[in-house]
């Protein structure tokens, strides 16, 4: 039974064109310094902010990323980035959203 119902989800979701269309995120920049910068992301959830955070703190150049959500119903989260002394903190950001989003790019079901 559990091998019928997995072939007939591959056929339902086989799909070769878009799956979803590109969504803006909302930013404040808090704190903004060469090593540092502290960001307020209107609307997100653990999703999106937990995988960036893991990119983020895996990446060499970088000495500590966390984001706090605060209070669920009342606060944006915050994101908070620190990168070494020679990695401009902006440069790191940049490179690790466009590396996640060259990896969904090509997603399909």
């Amino acid at each position: 039974m559990g091998r019928g119902i997995k072939t007939s989800f591959r056929r339902r979701f086989k799909t070769k064109g878009q799956v979803a269309k590109t969504v803006a995120m909302g930013v404040t920049v808090l704190l903004k310094e060469k090593n540092e910068l502290r960001l307020r992301i209107i609307g997100e959830s653990h999703t999106a902010l937990q995988v960036l955070r893991e990119r983020l703190n895996n990446h060499k150049d970088v000495d500590y990323a966390n984001y706090f959500p605060g209070h669920p119903e009342l606060d944006d989260p915050e994101f908070y980035i620190r990168t070494k002394s020679k990695a401009g903190v902006e440069k790191v950001l940049t490179d690790i959203i466009g590396g996640v989003a060259s990896e969904f790019e090509g997603a399909s079901l």
